[in-house]
C-alpha cells in the first residue's frame, strides 16, 4: 500500500529529502495509517510501516481469503464506511453543471393495480425513479429511490401512492425536482367480433408523475393496436373490380398509436376507460380470439374504417378532448406498411405538456408491436 502523495514518492524515488507535504496531505496520510493500524489483527501494519521507516520496500499484506459470513455491521462500522457520493463538491468530475434527471432505471417489482371492474391484478412492473441534482452536489445514492418505493409497494397503487414515494424521496436526497415512470403489460379481456370467444388483450401502460417547483403532474401513456386499411388502396381495389372485374385486395397492416396524456381533477381515469377512447375513435383493434366469422367481420369493419396516419390521429384527438379527466395529451402514430417499406407516421399535440421541437431520432423505433 503507497500511502504517499504522488509528488512525494516521486522525491523520495530521486532521493530528495528537501520535498515537504503539505498539510492536507499529511492528515490524510495519518487517516490512512491510522485506518490501516485500526484494522490490523496480526501485526501486519506494524511490520509495514516498521519497514517503510527504514526504506525498505513494505511486505504484500496477507489477506483473508474467506468469506465472513458470521461478520455483523453494526452502527459503529456504518459510520466509518466511506460515501463518495455524498463527499464535497471538489470531488465532482467534469464540468460543475446542474443534472436535470439522475436515478435507476428497470428496476422491477410486483404492484398491485385496481382494475374498473372491481378486481385486483398484481403486475410486474419496470420502474424508472430520478431527481434532478445541483451543480454543487457530487451525487446521490441510488439505493435509496429503491428503499423509499418498498417502503409503499405493498400498497394499491394510485397515484396518491406514487405521490408518497416522490415526497419520499425528495426529502431523503434533498432534490428540488423529481419523478417516477412506472411500466405494466396490462391485461383485459376481449370478445370476438361474431363468435362470443374471449380473450386477454395486453396493452403497454406507462404512469409517470413528475414533481417540479411546487407543480405536480400526473402522466399516463398507453400503446394502442390497430388495423389500418388504407383509403386510397381500397378505392383502388374497387375501381378495378368494378371497372375490369380484377380481384384485389387493399393493403393494410399493424399499426400503433401512443396515447400520452395528463391526468385532471379528482376523478379516477381508469386504463379501461383509455381504451374505450381509443376504440371508439378506431375500431380496428387487433384481435386475440379469431374463428371464420370473426375474420370475416374484421375485413368488414377494416372497410368501414380506412384510415390515413393523418386520420388515425386526428380521430383519437377527437375522442379525448371530450373527457373533462384529461387535460394536455399527445398522438403518436405508426402505420407499419405492408404496401412500402417505410412507415407513415405522425405527431399531434394539444396543450404545452408534450409539446417540443426535437423528439427522439428512434421515437417511431419504439412503436412496434411484438405482441
Amino acid at each position: 500500500m503507497n500511502m504517499l502523495s504522488p509528488k512525494i514518492a516521486r522525491a523520495a524515488a530521486e532521493g530528495s529529502a528537501q520535498v515537504e507535504p503539505t498539510l492536507a496531505e499529511a492528515k490524510e496520510a495519518m487517516r490512512v495509517l491510522l485506518q490501516w493500524a485500526g484494522n490490523d489483527a496480526a501485526g501486519e501494519a506494524a511490520r509495514s510501516l516498521s519497514a517503510l521507516l527504514r526504506g525498505e520496500a513494505a511486505p504484500y499484506p496477507q489477506l483473508k481469503r474467506s468469506y465472513p459470513s458470521d461478520f455483523r455491521a453494526d452502527a459503529d462500522y456504518v459510520a466509518t464506511l466511506p460515501d463518495l457520493q455524498n463527499g464535497p463538491a471538489s470531488l465532482i468530475k467534469g464540468a460543475k453543471a446542474e443534472i436535470q434527471h439522475v436515478g435507476i432505471s428497470n428496476f422491477r417489482l410486483p404492484i398491485r393495480f385496481h382494475t374498473r371492474d372491481g378486481d385486483d391484478l398484481t403486475l410486474e412492473t419496470s420502474v424508472t425513479g430520478s431527481v434532478s441534482l445541483e451543480a454543487n452536489k457530487k451525487g446521490i445514492n441510488m439505493s435509496r429511490i429503491m428503499r423509499s418505493f418498498y417502503k409503499h409497494a405493498e400498497r394499491e397503487f394510485s397515484f396518491e401512492v406514487i405521490d408518497g414515494v416522490l415526497s419520499s424521496y425528495l426529502a431523503d436526497l434533498e432534490s428540488y425536482d423529481a419523478r417516477i415512470q412506472m411500466r405494466v403489460r396490462y391485461p383485459m379481456k376481449v370478445r370476438s367480433l361474431r363468435s362470443g370467444l374471449e380473450g386477454y388483450q395486453y396493452y403497454n401502460i406507462a404512469l409517470e408523475m413528475v414533481k417540479t417547483e411546487g407543480e405536480t403532474k400526473r402522466i399516463l401513456h398507453l400503446d394502442y393496436v390497430y388495423s389500418s386499411t388504407c383509403p386510397c388502396s381500397l378505392e383502388l381495389s374497387e375501381h378495378a373490380r368494378s371497372v375490369r372485374n380484377q380481384i384485389a385486395t387493399p393493403h393494410s397492416q399493424r399499426s400503433v398509436a401512443r396515447v400520452s396524456l395528463e391526468v385532471v381533477g379528482d376523478r379516477t381515469l381508469w386504463f379501461e376507460d383509455i381504451v374505450e377512447l381509443c376504440r371508439d375513435a378506431i375500431p380496428t383493434e387487433t384481435q386475440v380470439m379469431v374463428k371464420r366469422e370473426d375474420e370475416q367481420a374484421f375485413a368488414e369493419l377494416n372497410g368501414s374504417n380506412a384510415v390515413f396516419v393523418e386520420d388515425a390521429v386526428r380521430l383519437i384527438c377527437k375522442s379525448l378532448e371530450g373527457e373533462p379527466r384529461i387535460g394536455d395529451f399527445r398522438v403518436v402514430a405508426s402505420h407499419q406498411e405492408s404496401l412500402h417499406s417505410h412507415d407513415a407516421v405522425s405527431i399531434l399535440t394539444v396543450g404545452e405538456t408534450f409539446k417540443q421541437a426535437s423528439y427522439d431520432p428512434r421515437l417511431f423505433d419504439t412503436l412496434y408491436h411484438v405482441g
